[in-house]
């Protein structure tokens, strides 16, 4: 049996000054999972580190340029369509407006989120969010 290689990806947990609320965007029309909620980014091309792969996705999907982005964890999902290692990077200061450039949709959330369906892959981080918070309670909601 062949062994399944992961694909790394890059993620942004943007979190908005003064308030804390995470942005989460909607998968494109034609991706895997299409219209579940995610915190946004891509993958990693190769050459590239996880904070250059993060600054061009999130310019390429939604028009902002990062900062800087904080490493924070690494978790890894096996969804059907591919095994991937999630680099998760905080990311609290950023340029520009928001543009929806792959017609996704866009919404700022607390815990628990309100937008469903979310993707599997996020749910660890969602829980470590809670915990860092000290928020109790399902995170999200199950469609």
């Amino acid at each position: 049996m062949q062994q399944r290689r992961h694909t790394e990806v890059a993620v942004g947990i943007l979190i908005r000054e003064g308030d804390g609320a995470l942005l989460l965007s909607t998968r494109p029309a034609g991706k895997p999972y299409a219209g579940y909620w995610e915190f946004p980014g891509g993958k990693i091309e190769p050459g590239e580190t996880v904070e250059q792969a993060l600054r061009r996705e999130l310019h390429e999907e939604l028009g902002i340029t990062i900062e800087a982005a904080e490493r924070w964890k690494v978790t890894e999902h096996d969804y059907p369509h591919a095994l991937v290692r999630l680099h998760w990077c905080k990311v609290t200061r950023w340029q520009g407006e928001f543009e929806m450039r792959e017609s996704q949709a866009m919404r700022w959330q607390q815990l628990p989120l309100d937008v469903t369906p979310v993707l599997p892959g996020a749910y660890p981080v969602l829980a470590w969010i809670a915990e860092e918070r000290g928020f109790r309670g399902a995170t999200h909601l199950i469609a």
